[in-house]
């Protein structure tokens, strides 16, 4: 059979993950995540990931696959991505991306710009100039001001990006970006939004957040934070440092607990704008519709 591909997104709490695994079922599919908590090992509860049962229905990519302090971003995805493409192909499967991250389908749809290699030198002095954030801002700032303000003076991540690409081609990112354009990484894609109101995407993340604290969600965190410490990117997730914050002492449980759904539902909110603005040519419709829709795509 010719193998197809699809995407299903929507905002956090909105049933993407079950759709998913009801579809792959119906349709013969392998199942790749885009989670940003998803694709960590122990990170369970916390992620909203499927549970042990679903995951063993369905084979799942991009779940459990790197531990927390392992380095991951959207780069790594993609050639990921490539690779499930290419097991599908030859399992005779088709491919169903589903997650809340959905940057990184619009990163794949849009492509990312080839980096030059970085040496042990370049990597080196980039790490002595991040000991001084602000100065280093400061330099890309004077370097190339048209891009550097779309990027904050306390992003650290982006910083060291930007300084590893101008250290080692001489130029600033504007000029490298400009001489080496994005390509597509992934065209021929149905994409489909699940249209949820906010009031009832509200009771969701109330009802799972609760959920979540009756699992665990308090004691999985404290092992994180035991095995792993709270600097790495996934200890500041939402779900997270609230429960940081009340193992610190400085909020009540119930008080966590409010923190986390408010912002969850804040979170969600942003991703729905996302959807909208990013992925114009989605299927949009309610979650009850999708299925029918993605079937007459998929068979």
């Amino acid at each position: 059979m010719q193998m197809k591909q699809i995407a299903i997104i929507g905002p956090t709490a909105s049933g993407k993950s079950d759709l998913a695994i009801e579809m792959a079922l119906r349709h013969n599919a392998y199942i790749l995540s885009i989670d940003s908590l998803s694709i960590y090992k122990e990170i369970d509860i916390a992620s909203a990931k499927p549970s042990k049962e679903e995951l063993a229905t369905i084979r799942h990519f991009g779940v459990d696959e790197i531990y927390l302090n392992s380095h991951f971003d959207v780069a790594i995805f993609i050639k990921r991505y490539q690779e499930v493409y290419q097991k599908a192909q030859e399992d005779g499967k088709n491919l169903i991306i589903v997650g809340g991250t959905s940057f990184y389908l619009k990163s794949m749809s849009a492509g990312l710009s080839e980096l030059p290699h970085y040496t042990e030198q370049t990597k080196e002095q980039v790490a002595k100039m991040l000991h001084d954030l602000p100065t280093a801002y400061n330099y890309l700032n004077t370097l190339d001001p048209e891009y550097m303000q779309h990027v904050r003076a306390s992003d650290a991540y982006r910083i060291e990006k930007m300084l590893l690409l101008a250290i080692e081609s001489q130029c600033s990112p504007t000029e490298w970006f400009s001489t080496h354009p994005p390509q597509p990484v992934i065209n021929d894609i149905e994409i489909f939004n699940i249209d949820v109101s906010r009031e009832l995407l509200r009771q969701r993340i109330e009802k799972r957040t609760h959920k979540m604290i009756k699992m665990g969600l308090v004691d999985e965190v404290a092992m994180l934070e035991y095995k792993y410490g709270r600097d790495h990117n996934a200890m500041k997730a939402i779900g997270i440092i609230e429960v940081l914050e009340f193992l610190d002492g400085f909020v009540t449980k119930e008080e966590m607990v409010e923190k986390i759904i408010t912002h969850t539902a804040q979170l969600a909110k942003r991703q729905q704008t996302f959807n909208r603005t990013q992925f114009q040519k989605a299927q949009t419709t309610s979650l009850e519709q999708l299925p029918s829709l993605i079937t007459e795509h998929l068979i």
